[in-house]
């Protein structure tokens, strides 16, 4: 069988890595950090341990499912009901149902109803391609009109998507409300899931599985170039030395590929030079106490610079009751703020935190922490997927992929999954 390897140890490099163990191959995964996981890694933040960037699971995650149960993980599924919240005009309002929309104050009833509308319309959708030349901000405009479209949509893209706000997909948009949207027990109520014990219970146990059929994780390896001769890949030169592969998968950021392998045709460097990427800066916060009911609430104030927070401990439940609240600032790492100091984010976060409950202060921090990350959110714009190269490679034995290969469907375990079982599938016995 080939000798398999895969670059970064994320959920994708991971499940690339389980299924082809599980085939037969010789498999070995190169991962730049102390830990794998990749943006489901957890660390410990005061006792707890919690994920640098927070995940949830949908109804539709056919793929994490499968694999959960393959892995003799099923039972630590858990449901629960959540909410949605929005900030603006200094309160907070329930958002996320037809009542909510109907009573919320700060849009016209017009633009409400035509707002609920396309979100109607976005769950019983099939399909995306009508949609693929298409903006987001021209596709919410034509149903839900101008007014919905500046007060409840454009802050969060400005604060998400900066210079390229107005020329994001709207598959991609699209995708993301159909995923929420059906994931529902009725109409008036939201329900996601969480593996009970954080996304690092599937990340060991696919370590575990991996190790268990002969291959090997290796954690602070940085991969520095993936060798070929005459057309074919020969393995990848590492920080510790050369790893010889028959076949290899890389999940590495797009904007690293470039440069990581030189014998890749220069029209094939172009395009993955082309897909730009958004930075985030994810601050988590261990509070003494909830800051709302809500799982996520959506932010809309010109003086607020976040696009809103996620308190995962209405998601997941902490021990001992304790509070955690994810707070995103996605930005292009061009932008002054990514390279401030962590407490200079976190002081800035909490006083947005304070102004959603005021009855909060900084006596309620046990603990909080900042964590970085260059390529997070690929820039997806009307007729992306045709900028996406192919998976496999013009070099034999080279498939590439990251997060963007989703499109149009947006970050997630689900998708990582579905990809690494793939790449995983044509690698050749």
């Amino acid at each position: 069988m080939s000798r398999v390897v895969v670059i970064g140890a994320g959920a994708m490099g991971l499940a690339a890595a389980y299924h082809a163990a599980k085939a037969g191959h010789s498999v070995e995964v190169l991962e730049s950090g102390s830990e794998p996981g990749g943006m489901a890694a957890h660390f410990d933040l005061d006792g707890v341990s919690i994920e640098r960037f927070y995940h949830f699971i949908c109804k539709a995650d056919a793929p994490t499912f499968a694999l959960l149960d393959e892995l003799g993980l099923a039972d630590k599924m858990r449901w629960r009901e959540t909410s949605m919240g929005y900030f603006s005009g200094g309160k907070l309002h329930k958002w996320g149902d037809p009542f909510a929309l109907l009573t919320y104050p700060e849009v016209s009833l017009i633009a409400r109803l035509r707002y609920g509308l396309l979100a109607f319309v976005s769950t019983k959708k099939a399909s995306w391609d009508e949609l693929e030349t298409t903006s987001a901000r021209d596709w919410i405009v034509g149903w839900a009109g101008q007014e919905a479209y500046d007060k409840l949509w454009k802050p969060l893209f400005d604060l998400k998507f900066y210079q390229y706000a107005d020329n994001v997909s709207a598959a991609w948009i699209w995708t993301r409300v159909k995923r929420i949207g059906n994931s529902r027990k009725s109409m008036f109520q939201e329900e996601l899931g969480y593996l009970d014990g954080g996304s690092e219970v599937l990340v060991d146990r696919l370590v575990e599985r991996i190790e268990a059929m002969g291959g090997r994780v290796s954690l602070s390896t940085l991969a520095l170039r993936v060798v070929s001769e005459n057309g074919r890949v020969t393995g990848v030169e590492a920080k510790d030395g050369f790893h010889p592969a028959d076949a290899v998968i890389s999940t590495m950021p797009t904007p690293l590929v470039s440069d990581m392998i030189p014998d890749l045709p220069a029209d094939w460097k172009a395009k993955y030079d082309a897909i730009v990427n958004i930075g985030v800066a994810c601050l988590i916060f261990k509070l003494k106490r909830s800051v709302t009911p809500h799982f996520w609430v959506n932010v809309s104030e010109p003086d607020i610079a976040i696009p809103g927070i996620i308190e995962f401990s209405n998601l997941r439940p902490m021990p001992n009751g304790e509070t955690i609240v994810f707070v995103p600032y996605y930005m292009p790492v061009t932008n002054e703020k990514f390279g401030w100091p962590d407490q200079k984010l976190l002081d800035e976060a909490f006083s947005y935190i304070k102004r959603i409950n005021p009855a909060l202060t900084e006596d309620d921090i046990l603990a909080s922490r900042v964590a970085r990350l260059k390529y997070a959110q690929p820039v997806c714009e009307p007729g992306f997927a045709a900028k996406i190269p192919p998976v496999q490679t013009p070099i034999e034995g080279l498939q590439v992929a990251d997060t963007c290969f989703y499109y149009p469907e947006d970050r997630g375990i689900a998708e990582s999954v579905r990809l690494g079982q793939e790449m995983a599938a044509r690698v050749p016995a």
